[in-house]
């Protein structure tokens, strides 16, 4: 797909993508590689700057100073690692010997990746098939085939968390339907909402929901009660929500309401099932 026949969200969520990358982006740039006219681009800016994401001065966009930033999966992957371990093992206890999944790219998922290669090689998982658009997970499921397919979605490649976005992901995980979507997330507030700080993989985790017949979240204590921009979806009665780490007051209150909207909320640490509570 062309840039200039990018939807317009996609197209922010690039230039979001390069201000943060880049340090600075110029307006005739980003008119130039997105092909659009500097009134549209000048437009995407204010709506980046109203959300947040970007600072205009004249004629460019700055990030916006120690507003949040992406950093490598593998930088991620180590941070809150015991939980994210333990999650990992959870959420691949979830998973059934001969049914579909879509796996989400994401530093929990990859430990959710690795769990399930572990439960091959003790031989009580066979016959998978994961579905993913992140190339880590892949190489982290490769020592399981053939016991488990791997298949990669199609998309574009972003470095930095080594996954596969629009455009092309969503598009070929749209003819798909699947047994169970295992997402990652940066935060899932008190309304239930899931959300995601990179508008370009909430895009292709939407798709993933759309594809699933029920959808298993993955994300440690501290994300329960954030919001960002991405919305991926609301919790509903199809959604089981793996968790692990510290309990705050505001991890317990959107466990809470996740369970009032008919959410299974599992705290992989040892906590009680808040699904329990319905």
């Amino acid at each position: 797909m062309p840039d200039a026949a990018l939807p317009a969200e996609l197209r922010r969520a690039r230039i979001a993508e390069r201000v943060r990358e880049d340090g600075i982006l110029r307006v005739a740039d980003a008119a130039a590689e997105f092909g659009v006219s500097e009134v549209t681009i000048r437009s995407d800016l204010g709506q980046l700057e109203a959300a947040g994401l970007v600072r205009r001065v004249h004629g460019s966009a700055l990030p916006v100073p120690g507003g949040p930033r992406e950093e490598p999966v593998e930088r991620v992957s180590a941070r809150d690692a015991a939980a994210k371990r333990a999650i990992g093992r959870r959420a691949a206890a979830l998973v059934d010997s001969g049914t579909s999944v879509l796996l989400d790219v994401g530093s929990t998922t990859l430990a959710v990746a690795h769990a399930l290669a572990d439960r091959v090689d003790r031989g009580d998982l066979d016959e998978l098939v994961v579905v993913t658009n992140g190339l880590s997970i892949a190489l982290a499921l490769e020592q399981a085939v053939p016991r488990i397919t791997v298949v990669l979605s199609g998309g574009t490649l972003r470095p930095l968390q080594h996954s596969l976005v629009d455009p092309g992901a969503s598009e070929s995980i749209a003819g798909l339907h699947v047994d169970l979507a295992i997402l990652g997330c940066n935060g899932v507030d008190r309304e239930g909402r899931i959300t995601n700080l990179n508008l370009a993989e909430a895009e292709v985790k939407r798709a993933m929901l759309a594809a699933s017949a029920a959808r298993l979240v993955v994300a440690e204590s501290a994300k329960l009660g954030a919001r960002h921009l991405g919305t991926i979806g609301v919790a509903d009665a199809a959604t089981t929500l793996v968790t692990a780490g510290p309990w705050p007051d505001a991890a317990a209150e959107t466990a809470a309401s996740l369970a009032a909207l008919g959410a299974r909320v599992i705290r992989a640490d040892g906590g009680l099932e808040a699904g329990d509570h319905r």
